[in-house]
This record gives structure tokens, sequence and C-alpha cells, in this order.
């Protein structure tokens, strides 16, 4: 069954049509790989079982005439989304589990659809992180290995068991979840398309949160074109969630015309930083040569706050975090450890403390704790005006900058990260060193801004490398459509030695 984990969602949803193979073939060809690459560690939670009902569920609606969006097509969730019934831990120790009683929007959606659920995958504890060395359950290999080299590499985070597992073909697509670069910056680094929408366009009811401004949904998938297929099925307006906006949702696969004469695209001066790799600057020229061949017109623009970007977000996210996981305390659900004196008394304040200090310092790994700290150091009294409002209102100086370039282009192409994947636990001490691989994807977060990275070339050692492509806000057809040319142009065939 190789041949059908080789398969694009748009494959697998025209040989399912055709009566090629069925749906549960589908699947169990995808469980085999799961099974296969079960070295990288890209998954929490198998759901085998579950992934055959569904994908005989699905045989039957297709036997009686009836055929969602993705029906009958597999799909990898990341551990961020509750699934109800399924253990959803947000790859902490704090969660382990603890089986949702409902499901999230997002995922509800996919499965109204007909999608098949494979399982569960690994992250970043609380999605926090840019390697996926965080997770409680341990870390994430990327199936790329450098030339001449056999170090286990980064797949990227937080959702680096979504992007390994598609990169392995044991899923042909999987759900991320996107707060400064967590579905882009995996993407690059494992050579597959990663997509973040419009904030607001996809619904985080459901979704475990880390950051609650900047959290987003999108689809990690092989080409462009199932990126565009997954959101389709993915967004759309929910009114349990306050941040949702009530539009349409347009048929973004339509939108990959191949054409985008006149179509005007902005070269950011400040994105060309110093000690980016020669390999990433070269691929960003050849991505302005690709696009300028198919007719676009190449524009110079400055986006002059984006050097405050990255140290702005690392105080309005640590900040959102330290208040959305003040709800871990041991009392509701999850984890709970007694501390000293609980069980000895009758209880009182000082027990209920320490068993507050007991399971969060038991289920809280050591960069979660780390960025509760910063957090509730920014939101402090004394240090509120001089960091958190500042940083806000940075914010407010990047959304303006983006929206004076978008009065002159169509779309803004950067490189996606500022170097390939890097060896695992190569930079496990220097959390700056870790926090700068967001440095091209955060800009776009902070403004809520539809962004994509494409895989568009190797590096000297064979690694992938992404190019990153920004639009306005809910302009996602123009987003798809200068991507799907690029892609083209690219050509990008190369695949890991370890797919499934």
């Amino acid at each position: 069954m190789a041949g059908l984990t080789d398969l694009t969602l748009a494959e697998g949803r025209a040989g399912l049509a055709a009566g090629d193979f069925s749906a549960e073939e589908l699947t169990r060809a995808h469980l085999d790989a799961l099974e296969q690459t079960r070295p990288l560690n890209a998954f929490v939670t198998e759901t085998p079982e579950r992934a055959l009902d569904m994908a005989r569920a699905s045989d039957a609606r297709r036997a009686r005439g009836e055929a969602g969006l993705l029906e009958g097509l597999s799909i990898a969730v990341k551990d961020l989304f509750c699934t109800r019934g399924v253990q959803t831990t947000a790859g902490s120790r704090i969660l382990g589990g603890f089986a949702p009683p409902y499901e999230s929007t997002v995922t509800a959606q996919l499965w109204a659809e007909g999608a098949v659920m494979l399982g569960k995958t690994n992250m970043d504890e609380f999605a926090m992180g840019s390697s996926n060395i965080t997770s409680h359950y341990g870390r994430v290999e990327n199936p790329w290995h450098a030339a001449r080299s056999n170090r286990a590499l980064a797949p990227g985070g937080s959702s680096g068991g979504s992007a390994a597992a598609v990169a392995a073909r044991a899923a042909p697509a999987a759900t991320g979840t996107d707060t400064g670069g967590s579905i882009r910056q995996p993407a690059a680094f494992c050579g597959i398309v990663g997509m973040k929408p419009t904030y607001g366009r996809c619904s985080r009811w459901g979704i475990v949160a880390f950051a609650s401004s900047l959290d987003q949904a999108g689809p990690i998938t092989r080409t462009v074109r199932d990126s565009a297929i997954l959101l389709r099925a993915m967004a759309g307006h929910d009114p349990k969630d306050s941040t949702s906006v009530p539009r349409d949702v347009p048929d973004y696969e339509a939108a990959l015309t191949g054409d985008i004469r006149g179509l005007r695209i902005g070269i950011p001066a400040e994105y060309r930083m110093d000690g980016t790799p020669e390999a990433i600057v070269a691929l960003w020229e050849r991505g302005k040569d690709w696009l300028k061949a198919a007719g676009a017109e190449i524009v110079d623009l400055s986006l002059p706050h984006t050097k405050y970007a990255l140290p702005a977000y690392y105080i309005v996210a640590p900040a959102e975090a330290s208040s959305n996981l003040a709800r871990y305390d041991g009392v509701r659900f999850g984890l709970r450890e007694a501390g000293d004196s609980i069980g000895d008394s009758a209880g009182g304040g000082a027990d209920l403390t320490e068993m507050y200090e007991a399971t969060r310092g038991a289920g809280f790994g050591a960069e979660v704790r780390r960025r509760i700290l910063i957090g509730t150091y920014v939101l402090s009294a004394g240090y509120y005006d001089a960091y958190y409002i500042k940083a806000q209102r940075v914010r407010s100086l990047i959304a303006r900058d983006f929206r004076e370039a978008f009065e002159t282009v169509d779309a803004i192409l950067t490189p996606t990260t500022p170097t390939a994947a890097f060896p695992l636990g190569e930079k496990m001490d220097d959390p700056i060193a870790m926090y700068l691989n967001d440095v091209f994807t955060v800009p776009a977060s902070m403004a809520g801004l539809p962004a994509i990275s494409v895989p568009a070339g190797l590096d000297g050692d064979g690694l992938p490398l992404g190019l990153h492509l920004i639009a306005d806000a809910f302009e996602e057809e123009t987003l798809f459509r200068v991507a799907g040319v690029l892609e083209e142009a690219a050509g990008f065939a190369a695949r890991p030695e370890r797919a499934g």
C-alpha cells in the first residue's frame, strides 16, 4: 500500500471518487505507514480502531451517494484540538489522561465533511517551542537527515508532530496551530506546506489556549492545493468563539488559477538580516525571479517596525499564556498532586495552595514554567505599563506597517526561517537562540495576517528550505494563488529518506 500513502489529498479524493480504492483501504495504508514511522515519535495517541470505523462509515456514505469535502481522507490532528473521548494532552503531563467530553469546532467540521482521524500528533508542551523537544511525551524527530550525517534533526515546533507525520507519509495532511510560526516553521523544516489563516478565520473553540489573541488553527499538507482543500473544511464562523469572524468561506481551491500577471509582490528590506545563510538568501532571490517570470511585479518596500516584532511577541504571548494556564490547578481536570499536608487535615487555604504548587510544579515542564514566569512578571504591578502596554503599542505599529504596505502590494515574499532544520538538542540551553527561529514568521502573527510556507529548495546539506508569503487580512485566495505559482516554479520533488 506504499502507493496509497504517496497520494495527496486531491489525488486521494479523485481515487476514492473513481472507485480505485476504498476509504478503508486508504486508511489501512496510512495506519501501516504510521506504524513504520513510529520511531519519529510523531504521535502521542494513535486511534486505529476509530479510524477504521470512520473509514467504513465513509464508504457506506459514498455508496449512498453522499460525500463530503474530505470524504474518506485520512487526517492527523495536533494534540491541542479537543477530541471527544480521545485523550488530549497539549504535550503536557498536567493533561495526561484527559479525554474531553466535547469536540473542537475545527475537528467537528472535519468529521462532518467525512475525514478520518488517524490519531493525535505530538507537539511542544502547550505549543511553547520551536523544535518539538519540550513535549512531556518525548521529542519528535524530523524524517529528513543532513547529507553525510545521522544526527537527528528538529522537525520544528510547535506543530512538529503534524509536520513530521505528513512529511513521512504517515498522513496526507494534518491540523496545526500557529501562534508565532508554529505551522509555517515546521513545514519549512520538513519540506512541506504550512498555512496560517487570518486570525478569526478558523474557530479557536475547543483548542487548548496558549496566547488567545494570536492562536490560529491551520492546515499542514504536502501541496498548496491540499492546503486550500483542507482550509475550506476547517474555516467558518463559530458563534461559540467571540473572535471568529462572520464571513463566508470561499472555495480556496478555485483560486489556484496559475495566473498572477499584474500582481505586485513586496520585498521588505527588514528581512535581509545579517548572518542569514547564503542558501536562504539565494533561494529568496530565485523566488523573486520565479514570480517576476510569471508576470508579477516585484516591489521593494519597508516594514520599519519588523525588528521589534520578536521582542514584543515574547512579552504579549507569555502574558496571555500566564493567564490561560492559570486554569490548570489540579481541582477540575487533569493531574492532581497532593501537597505534604493534604489529607492530614480537613483542608484549608494552606493545603489548597500546596496542592496548586505541587500540581503545577509536577505538571508543567521547564519551558512552560519559564513563560508563565515571564508573563506573570510583565503583567505585575509596576511592570504592566512598561512592558505589556508598550508591547501592545508596538504590535499596533507592526499592523499599521502591513496595512500601509498592502495599499501598494498584493502579497509579500520573505524566507520562512533563518536556518534549515538544526540537530535536536543543539539550542536547548539557549532560549534566545531558540526564539530566533520565529523571527520571519512572528510579524504576520502579530498583525493577524494570513501567511504560507512553500517548500522551494534544498541547502548545501540537502535539507529543505521554505519561502514565505504574506497577504492582507482575509485575502487567503490571493495567498493561495501566488503560492500555487511559486510551488510550480520551484518544482520541489525531494522527499525525506525516512518516509513511510
